[in-house]
């Protein structure tokens, strides 16, 4: 079983939906970075669930405990461990239907692969839980990228069948206008707001009914310059693609244009350069910021779809395992009708780490600490 990302720098998640804890070790940041708490409890409270409707109503306080690698507020190089302690665990929830595998999680996959060894309680590690972790190790790598330049921001692209305002890849002055709006946001991330009442009232719907619904993410990355990436293995598709499909639920990723490609003649997918202020600048930016797994400088854009919350509470058809036979589902507990507006801040922190890694591979984790421009 691998828990660990990345090879300059490495995140290794632990813990399980019901244990005493979840938490991540992050190894490969260089030491003397500012690791501000309050930015760090910013990010953790745009993932918690609130209990009003629209998310589950296991609320967490979802403290984050520094246990090593930081000292008087900076990195001190080593690795930095970070705790996120479970304290609103109901696992007599799901006691009655124990042996009843629940559709569309990792019921059955994980018995298959860990052959009745592992923590079943809440979805054990595979519970969108341990992404607190996640969050928690991303929103000290966000810090450092801030600090030299580069932003990263999610929004709702899509949820509940209702659009968001796309970000404006290809003109990157109103692209920051767009992101800082979506950054002050600690609810429904949105450039349109007036999507929102809209939005949860869909969700809110289907929640009703003891269904869930799905969405889409967008991701925009700003200010990372040309020349990051590799051009096969370490792309930065592949890592952003890596770290996103990581994420529970997420099901599809797309850059730039995406599958929309399909329906394009080589003319209209294109991005035609200019020269301008010493310095190459497309018109466009129908690839996402992304040629030959290399950034050209312009914004990076990816979308991914997030599937349906599975756990929902109408009848469902499954088998009771290990004994075998065909059995019916009757969801208890306490889940999301919609998993999307609180995965935004996860699906960012998670690219976070991954362009840290991409970066470092190529200038060394020392350029996170000084004033050196990117060349």
């Amino acid at each position: 079983m691998k828990n660990t990302f990345g090879n300059n720098v490495c995140l290794t998640i632990f813990g399980e939906s019901h244990g005493p804890a979840v938490g991540a070790v992050l190894d490969g940041l260089p030491a003397g970075l500012p690791v501000e708490e309050p930015f760090l409890a910013l990010c953790m409270d745009k993932r918690r669930a609130r209990g009003d409707g629209l998310s589950t109503a296991r609320t967490e306080a979802d403290v984050v405990h520094i246990l090593s690698g930081v000292y008087h507020g900076h990195t001190t190089g080593t690795p930095i461990t970070l705790e996120i302690q479970n304290q609103n665990t109901r696992s007599g929830d799901y006691e009655k239907t124990a042996q009843l595998l629940r559709p569309g999680h990792a019921d059955y996959t994980a018995y298959a692969k860990y052959h009745g060894w592992q923590d079943a309680r809440g979805g054990g590690h595979f519970s969108g839980r341990i992404t607190a972790g996640l969050t928690a190790a991303g929103a000290i790598c966000l810090s450092a990228l801030q600090a030299k330049g580069i932003s990263i921001a999610t929004h709702l692209y899509r949820c509940a069948g209702i659009a968001d305002t796309p970000f404006a890849g290809a003109a990157p002055q109103q692209l920051a206008q767009q992101m800082q709006k979506v950054q002050r946001c600690v609810g429904f991330p949105l450039i349109d707001t007036s999507v929102e009442a809209s939005m949860q009232s869909e969700i809110r719907k289907a929640g009703a009914e003891g269904d869930s619904t799905g969405g889409i993410l967008e991701t925009a990355i700003l200010g990372l310059p040309a020349g990051v990436g590799e051009p096969f293995f370490d792309s930065v598709e592949s890592a952003l693609a890596h770290m996103a499909l990581s994420i529970p639920a997420v099901k599809g990723i797309e850059f730039g244009s995406g599958f929309a490609f399909a329906d394009l003649l080589g003319s209209q997918a294109n991005d035609p350069l200019r020269w301008e202020n010493d310095h190459a600048v497309f018109y466009t930016n129908h690839n996402g910021g992304i040629n030959g797994g290399i950034s050209n400088g312009m914004p990076i854009l990816f979308r991914t779809a997030i599937k349906p919350t599975p756990s929902i509470f109408k009848p469902q058809q499954t088998i009771s395992w290990p004994d075998g036979g065909n059995a019916e589902l009757q969801l208890q507990g306490r889940h999301d009708p919609c998993i999307a507006p609180r995965a935004a801040i996860v699906q960012t922190c998670a690219a976070a780490v991954a362009v840290c890694d991409l970066i470092c591979a190529w200038h060394g984790s020392q350029w996170l600490c000084t004033d050196a421009p990117i060349l």
